[in-house]
């Protein structure tokens, strides 16, 4: 049976709120994490297979031209080699994910440094890896464009992406306080801890791939638009994920290549990118270059708001990096104009890397809010509490629910924020320079649909969706709705994840997992108790299940009594539908940074952070506050250490690995706080959520920038706030 429900009108009930069992929005470990810690969560590349061989990619050394010729017969006869392959559908580049069809594909033109061009299979991985760096491609190089600020470069201006209200030129001209500044942050890599990788076998004409996949219903697409064959007879297995970002949203190469291998040697085959090439031919994160203008009047009121963007691309991608996604309805201001650019580079593929949009965008913005409190002598908390619209301002929706104002208020209460001096330079601490600084936090909220089966039976409760847990905590969240819904302790639930034979969930991507597949488990929950309370001659809000039993009136039944040996099985979808058009839907927080700035060296230390965050009905209080954590150290990462460096001659990627792309650290991370604001909106799912993994980066990295300036007078506009950019200053 299927229950199905389309969000075309907000769901007031709050039902969860009504339930006996008391596990929702509880703190609760995660199901799969004994197996994680003790290293029996069975990742992408560790299924054990029979005759299972190996795969390594090589890949272009040039950033633009063709290959000309493959001098495949040495490899060929090396050691343990059993092919050497070419083929046109070898990507050029990962999917993004949601489209449901692979990019342009074909190696035989190069486009970037680290394209993958053809693949060696062998025995062992050491043979395969040993042979492709000798196997000879001859390329021929063509101009290359490489410099994304050049003026000569071409710069298109998609349609959907510009807006323009009023007159933002009068309004700066006319305005008491202004700012007109160029800010740059640089590309960012997802770097997961778990690298790409996939096992591919096929059975007849049917393939199953283990891949590393957050969005397994469109990568199922995706692999099967990229083998030319029918997305029926792909299978993807990825019940663990170890991380990502947005790397694995689409259908990557190691999953391509290894399938194309497979059926040409007739056995299964595994390849990993190695970290390398993870940085090299997956997704990173556009560098930009942003312009804000801010006009206020007297009061520090916003008159005026601009924000300009212009960021990179591959040639022929549709995905472009949406800086301004928040600027259109975070501030209120009669005159805006916002402009979104591309340029065409050859550089990797441009994608998603965690929030995109807000996670560089609200980084500008909110750096540049600093700059016009400073200049208007307007307390940071107090400019941004008075410019929070009323309703969307440029479509003029209502607002979902709107918890910014209490975000900032609860921040500015739990760090002390009244004892900040606003000067900068007048905390000391021998040679270190204390100062405060704080940033909005805002990132949109959406609905997908999803599906997912749900059985009751005599011993328990399983859950099934091919939904990915990508370090989330899926596993628990899902299994806490519906231990809620249908009254049966945790121990005895079972949530399987992660293959695509099961009913097709969004995937882990947009921060919309927990709450469009916690929906349907919900839905499908919702019709399991009606045919309960239909089996004991009641109403189903009469009904109440706890602990195994259902109880009405003065009678209580155990479930495994009344349902014998017949499990209900109910198949829960839930899709979007007017409320995700009728209002502005979004989740707020605020950020509160303490750091400590050398006067001598220029070093940087973030002495203590908070997040104060709202996201609708929290599911699961320990999952939520972690994924905040991770976005905050994140945002520390943003605002101090990680940025792609590009060779200028070849746009390669000078910083490929982890020892040279400098992630925060132990040592970097001071002791994080987080606090989760109680909320519920009943326009976002019918379980009153919304997202909450990308809010917790969404201007994170401003509120250290920040404190900074509070602390040492120096105002950075180029991410990262590196010593150097320090010290020229002080």
């Amino acid at each position: 049976m299927t229950a199905y429900l389309k969000m075309d009108e907000p769901d007031r009930r709050n039902r969860l709120d009504s339930m006996a069992q008391g596990v929702i929005g509880q703190p609760l470990d995660r199901m799969e994490g004994p197996l994680k810690v003790s290293g029996t969560a069975r990742y992408a590349h560790e299924w054990p297979v029979e005759r299972l061989c190996h795969a390594v990619l090589v890949r272009s050394t040039i950033a633009r031209g063709h290959v000309v010729r493959i001098d495949r017969s040495p490899v060929e006869a090396m050691d343990g080699v059993l092919a050497v392959i070419d083929d046109d559908r070898l990507l050029r580049n990962p999917a993004q994910g949601t489209a449901g069809k692979a990019p342009v594909q074909g190696p035989r033109e190069i486009f970037y440094v680290g394209q993958p061009l053809a693949l060696v299979v062998a025995e062992s991985f050491e043979q395969a890896r040993h042979a492709a760096t000798q196997l000879r491609i001859e390329t021929m190089a063509t101009e290359a464009v490489l410099d994304p600020e050049s003026e000569s470069t071409d710069r298109e201006r998609p349609e959907g992406k510009q807006t323009s209200q009023g007159d933002l030129d009068r309004a700066m001209a006319e305005a008491s306080h202004s700012i007109d500044a160029v800010y740059h942050t640089p590309g960012h890599s997802s770097a997961a801890m778990e690298p790409h990788a996939a096992i591919a076998q096929w059975d007849g004409d049917d393939l199953t791939v283990h891949a590393s996949c957050q969005m397994l219903k469109y990568n199922q697409e995706e692999l099967a638009d990229a083998l030319g064959i029918d997305a029926g007879r792909v299978r993807i297995v990825s019940p663990y994920v170890g991380g990502g970002f947005g790397s694995k949203l689409g259908i990557a190469h190691d999953a391509v290549a290894a399938a194309i291998a497979a059926r040409a040697v007739g056995r299964p085959v595994a390849l990993a990118l190695s970290r390398r090439q993870v940085f090299e031919t997956t997704m990173r994160r556009s560098e930009s270059r942003q312009r804000i203008r801010l006009a206020a009047d007297a009061d520090g009121l916003l008159t005026g708001l601009g924000h300009e963007a212009l960021v990179s691309q591959l040639p022929g991608e549709t995905f472009s990096e949406p800086v301004a996604q928040a600027t259109h309805f975070l501030y209120a201001a009669e005159n805006r104009e916002i402009i979104h650019e591309i340029v065409r580079l050859n550089r990797t593929c441009a994608g998603s890397v965690r929030a995109p949009g807000e996670a560089i965008g609200m980084t500008v913005l909110e750096t540049a809010m600093d700059e016009l409190a400073v200049k208007a002598g307007i307390d940071p908390v107090a400019l941004r509490k008075r410019n929070i619209p009323d309703k969307d301002p440029e479509d003029q929706r209502p607002f979902s629910s709107h918890m910014l104002d209490q975000a900032l208020d609860r921040g500015a209460e739990l760090f002390d924020w009244q004892r900040r001096r606003p000067e900068p330079r007048s905390t000391r601490r021998g040679e270190w320079l204390i100062g405060l600084g704080m940033s909005s936090a805002a990132r949109v909220n959406s609905l997908m649909q999803a599906e997912s089966r749900v059985t009751l039976g005599g011993e328990g409760v399983r859950i099934e969706t091919d939904m990915t847990d990508i370090g989330t905590g899926t596993y628990t969240v899902l299994a806490q709705i519906a231990g809620e819904m249908l009254g049966v302790p945790m121990d005895r639930i079972t949530t399987v994840l992660g293959d695509t034979d099961l009913p097709p969930g969004p995937g882990s991507g947009g921060s919309w997992g927990a709450s469009s597949t916690g929906s349907a488990v919900y839905v499908a929950c919702e019709e399991i108790r009606a045919r309960i309370a239909r089996k004991l001659g009641c109403r189903a809000e009469d009904l109440t299940l706890k602990d195994g039993h259902a109880i009405t009136g003065n009678r209580s039944t155990a479930l495994g009594e009344l349902i014998g040996d017949a499990p209900i099985s109910v198949r829960g979808v839930v899709e979007p539908g007017g409320t995700s058009k009728k209002v502005r839907q979004s989740t707020y927080g605020a950020f509160f940074a303490e750091v400590a700035v050398n006067d001598v060296t220029a070093e940087v230390r973030v002495r203590r952070m908070l997040g104060v965050f709202a996201a609708g009905r929290i599911l699961n209080a320990k999952t939520a506050r972690s994924q905040c954590l991770g976005g905050m150290t994140f945002g520390i990462g943003m605002a101090l250490t990680e940025e792609l460096i590009h060779d200028p001659r070849d746009g390669s990627i000078v910083n490929r690995d982890l020892a040279e792309y400098h992630l925060p650290v132990n040592a970097d991370v001071p002791q994080l706080e987080v606090e989760l604001l109680e909320e519920r909106d009943p326009w976002a799912s019918p379980i009153q959520a919304k997202g909450i993994g990308e809010l917790g980066i969404s201007g994170a990295a401003a509120c250290i920038n920040n404190a900074v300036f509070n602390a040492c007078g120096v105002r950075v506009r180029s991410y990262p706030v590196t010593l150097d950019k320090i010290l020229a200053e002080l």
